[in-house]
């Protein structure tokens, strides 16, 4: 009963949210900002409670990593707050509009979905990137994290409760629920209140929420993604895009798992890479061609497996490919949809890889690494979708919005 009623709470809280002005909207954003950093080292404190427990369980280093919250990681996230609020809002724009034979005045408006259930996992930023879009998209937001970011999350909910009380706005526009599981699923059965679910976590989450949710389901899921150098690529640009896709931050969904070579400039480009991938750690395991030319004998061999899996980590499967063609068949069977690059000088090359690779964000000559919404310029993100209805790629303000007909007349009826 407790979670069915902090629901229906969230709905009577979305109504209010939906007319709500920029200004006010805004003024709780900059309340929420300066409440991080006011409260900063009680957030950083329960953080490391978070890292301590997360070490002594021996999580995963990727997972730590997503955990992990640091002074400048926490001033990002004072940072996008900031950034959501500079953004125009979404709500009430008018899409489309036109008069009717009748005389009729038709809008077509944007408008809040109304109330979205965020469930996440190791990554406490989220806490407060959803619950920023979703107020400044008018939406009343439930959170549910993870229980390895128990102590941050619950910090950070309680900072953007504040936040919210503090502006006049009802509390529950923004709800927090605990890691237990039998509230999940009965969050899941929540049709009546809650208008949408967001997962962000890895695939396993994403398929208990599609099994079980019986309200509307946007997955933000995970990424194995893929740098094809090509037969025409600038080798100097190639190298720095897969060290950067695959180094910079091994254990994030828009990190590349896998590099594609052409066999044309493998035997120039492959002894290259290996040694500066290896140079920063980067375990690799390889197909029989790009093994012949590295010539290492402690490099293992890849399989199927391999370039099916979502590494998170400082490792990196490489294939050498006879064509294009290839190399976009080996996406499309191990891909999840996410982000996709080619490294090429040739333009037709470069649009073919475009028009035909299955992905939210498709790249030419560039790191993976950005398809984040904030480097998009979106302020922030709920995640990245990798299915294609209602939304692909960033979940940023505008994803969060619908549309609705507004009919204006002046005393018409249908004859």
């Amino acid at each position: 009963m407790k979670v069915e009623q902090t629901c229906a709470d969230a709905q009577r809280a979305s109504r209010a949210l939906a007319g709500l002005s920029r200004a006010r909207k805004d003024e709780v954003l900059f309340a929420v900002a300066d409440a991080l950093r006011r409260r900063s080292a009680e957030i950083l404190a329960e953080n490391d409670e978070d890292v301590r427990l997360a070490r002594e369980n021996r999580l995963a280093d990727a997972l730590v990593d997503r955990l992990l919250l640091d002074e400048d990681r926490l001033r990002e996230v004072e940072a996008a707050v900031r950034d959501v609020a500079a953004l125009p809002d979404p709500v009430g724009q008018i899409v489309d509009g036109w008069r009717l034979d009748n005389g009729v005045e038709l809008r077509k408006v944007r408008v809040p979905l109304g109330v979205i259930a965020v469930i996440y996992e190791a990554r406490p930023n989220v806490t407060v990137d959803a619950a920023a879009l979703c107020l400044k998209s008018g939406n009343a937001v439930i959170l549910r994290g993870g229980s390895a970011a128990l102590h941050t999350n619950r910090i950070l909910a309680e900072v953007v409760q504040g936040a919210v009380i503090e502006t006049g706005l009802p509390r529950e526009a923004v709800s927090y629920l605990g890691p237990d599981r039998r509230e999940l699923a009965e969050l899941l059965k929540q049709r009546r209140y809650v208008d949408l679910v967001i997962p962000r976590g890895g695939e396993d989450l994403k398929e208990y929420l599609l099994e079980n949710s019986k309200v509307p389901v946007i997955y933000a899921a995970g990424g194995n993604c893929h740098v094809y150098v090509d037969a025409a690529a600038d080798l100097d640009k190639a190298l720095p895009i897969i060290v950067n896709a695959k180094c910079q931050r091994p254990g994030v969904c828009n990190a590349a798992e896998t590099l594609l070579v052409h066999h044309d400039v493998a035997a120039a480009f492959l002894p290259r890479a290996a040694e500066e991938l290896k140079r920063r750690g980067v375990e690799l395991v390889v197909d029989k061609a790009a093994g012949d030319i590295i010539a290492d004998p402690a490099l293992k061999r890849a399989n199927k497996t391999h370039y099916d899996t979502e590494f998170l980590a400082l490792k990196l499967a490489i294939r050498v490919v006879t064509s294009l063609d290839e190399a976009v068949e080996h996406i499309a069977t191990y891909g999840t949809r996410h982000s996709e690059a080619i490294v090429t000088e040739d333009l037709a090359a470069a649009r073919q890889f475009v028009a035909q690779v299955d992905a939210a964000c498709v790249y030419v000559n560039a790191s993976t690494r950005f398809t984040d919404g904030g480097q998009f310029g979106l302020g922030a993100e709920m995640g990245i979708s990798t299915q294609k209805l209602h939304v692909r790629g960033p979940i940023a303000l505008q994803e969060l919005t619908c549309v609705k007909y507004e009919l204006w007349g002046d005393g018409q009826v249908r004859g």
